[in-house]
């Protein structure tokens, strides 16, 4: 196949680059430098803050995947921050949807990023795609950013909207900023541990856009996490254990919320009892569904 990706050098997007390359496709990323001359391979230039993308480059692609965007945890959420947070998913995915509608040969189908923060944060019952989105500041950004993916599924292109739980990898994102304390044995959960933590190994990501490719029924928003998540306090007891280190130093959450504020309170101390509901009934077979064999194989592997 052909791929395009947007967002290739991140965390997910270099792994799915090697992992496709691997396979035997050719991949192409999408960069802002000219013509992507910083790599020493073909890519596809575009720059959605100047609104420019080269559709050449897109042209006769198979597949697009879309992981483009400010980073939602680098750092306290300011009013600036959250703009940037939100325009840089509308104007990206804005900018990719469109062109696709404008070429003669456009992929079959777009798999662009998003996020699950679901109305129900209980933890009692589980959510599927089924269930409406909540009203926080995350939640309204994946409003906009799936809602910018419409004009190309109104253009013939299968759209998938993948939603995805807490990517964990030791290289990148919530798992490496923690493993420092727990390494030294200063981890513990967070605020009250009830919270859930509805989680995906990187290692699973390819796996699973694999099966998406080939399940031309799937369509819309998929939930991309384990069908096994667990509480933040088991978490913490589960990577605690993998590392053989205790966990006994638990953060309270009115320091969560006095150091990083609304940033703090959304993605650290709130979560969904998420389940896989249009993975598990396409047929898919997860490779890591139990958190304490995906950190060995992730950590220990």
């Amino acid at each position: 196949m052909r791929i395009a990706i947007t967002g290739s050098t991140g965390m997910v997007g270099n792994r799915l680059v090697n992992h496709f390359r691997q396979e035997g496709h050719h991949v192409t990323r999408l960069v802002r430098g000219e013509s992507g001359s910083e790599y020493d391979e073909p890519a596809i230039y575009w720059n959605p803050t100047k609104g420019e993308i080269s559709k050449e480059g897109l042209e006769g692609q198979d597949v697009v995947i879309h992981l483009a965007g400010a980073n939602i945890a680098a750092r306290k959420w300011t009013r600036e921050r959250k703009y940037e947070i939100l325009k840089s998913r509308q104007l990206g995915t804005s900018l990719l949807a469109q062109a696709l509608t404008e070429l003669s040969r456009p992929p079959a189908l777009l798999l662009s990023a998003s996020g699950g923060e679901y109305a129900d944060t209980s933890g009692r019952t589980p959510v599927d795609e089924s269930c409406p989105l909540g009203k926080g500041f995350l939640a309204s950004v994946e409003k906009e950013w799936e809602k910018e993916t419409e004009v190309a599924a109104q253009a013939g292109i299968r759209v998938v909207n993948m939603r995805l739980g807490v990517v964990m990898s030791r290289k990148g994102g919530a798992l490496a900023k923690m493993l420092p304390l727990f390494r030294v044995g200063l981890g513990g959960r967070m605020g009250s541990g009830k919270q859930i933590t509805s989680w995906i190994l990187l290692d699973e990501i390819p796996y699973i856009i694999h099966h998406l490719i080939q399940h031309e029924e799937v369509i819309g928003p998929v939930n991309m996490v384990s069908p096994n998540p667990v509480t933040n306090a088991e978490f913490s007891r589960i990577l605690a254990k993998v590392l053989g280190r205790p966990a006994l130093f638990p953060k309270p959450a009115g320091l969560i919320k006095l150091l990083l504020g609304e940033m703090g309170e959304e993605v650290l101390l709130t979560g969904s009892r998420i389940e896989p509901g249009k993975l598990k009934s396409s047929g898919y077979q997860f490779r890591y569904p139990e958190l304490e064999s995906a950190l060995k194989h992730e950590l220990q592997g």
